[in-house]
């Protein structure tokens, strides 16, 4: 995977990282992949949980020196990254592979799984139904939209056991887990990087940050959901070819009411894969 020059080597003679700009709290450097140790670090979080703030505090600063902020879960049955066997060897690069096409591949096998389909999938048949247009503009700068998240799932306290704030060096926050090599859905795709290239494209059109990652749970931060029926169920479609175990595996067993209660006007996205 094509990938920015890597400052996180920096933080092994400086862990402080003010050599970056930077002034870290106790952490550590994960290279553990599914191989062995990777040539370089993947990713530098803190010892400590997060709270309210750190993301702010941190985020802007370290995206200065090429380090984007995440939030990694370390209190799943898993672990943490450093056993969640990355591999960074398998992925291509995001900017390779064309949104579109991947969600029409995406969605033809996806609709091979539902029993009851033509349920499931209304008010679309079977054919690709398309991408969403993006709006006009975003009301709200995806970052700002990004950290208040961060705050308020943190403070909620249930959405993870022990979230640590991690450091990613990417491109842009869509390739985060492409960038390190996460594993989650690989039970659905191999090769993260395209799901990347989606999640580039909803970066484009609604302002999406890659906010948490766990085990097999990515969470985004949306500054633009839609705010029709129509279009949240038009975004619901692109959200099953991209991960159909939300709506087969989740609540909400049809796309129009995953659309309603996961997609209309919602600022968090999650998606698991069984």
């Amino acid at each position: 995977m094509a990938t920015l020059p890597n400052p996180l080597p920096t933080l092994a003679a400086d862990p402080s990282g003010r050599s970056l700009g930077l002034g870290l709290p106790l952490g550590r450097l994960i290279d553990e992949t599914d191989d062995g140790p990777w040539h370089e670090p993947l990713l530098w979080h803190a010892e400590y949980t997060a709270s309210s703030g750190a993301w702010t505090a941190l985020g802007t600063r370290a995206a200065r020196a090429g380090l984007l902020p995440v939030l990694i879960e370390v209190g799943g049955s898993e672990g943490g990254p450093d056993e969640w066997e990355l591999m960074p060897g398998e992925m291509s690069y995001p900017g390779d592979h064309d949104p579109e096409e991947l969600l029409a591949e995406y969605w033809a096998y996806a609709i091979e799984e539902p029993d009851d389909l033509d349920e499931t999938i209304a008010p679309y048949d079977e054919a690709w139904p398309g991408t969403v247009h993006a709006p006009a503009s975003l009301s709200i700068d995806p970052d700002r939209r990004a950290a208040e998240t961060a705050d308020a799932l943190l403070d909620e306290g249930s959405w993870f056991k022990d979230p640590r704030l991690a450091l990613v060096p990417a491109r842009r926050s869509a390739d985060i887990p492409a960038a390190i090599g996460w594993a989650g859905p690989m039970n659905y795709e191999n090769d993260v990087a395209r799901l990347c290239a989606v999640l580039r494209s909803w970066e484009d059109r609604f302002g999406i940050r890659v906010l948490a990652l766990t085990f097999d749970q990515l969470v985004l931060s949306v500054a633009a959901p839609p705010t029709t029926q129509a279009e949240a169920e038009a975004v619901a479609a692109e959200h099953f070819a991209f991960c159909p175990d939300n709506i087969t595996q989740g609540h909400h067993e049809t796309l129009r009411a995953y659309a309603e209660h996961a997609v209309l006007g919602q600022r968090v996205w999650s998606f698991w894969w069984d």
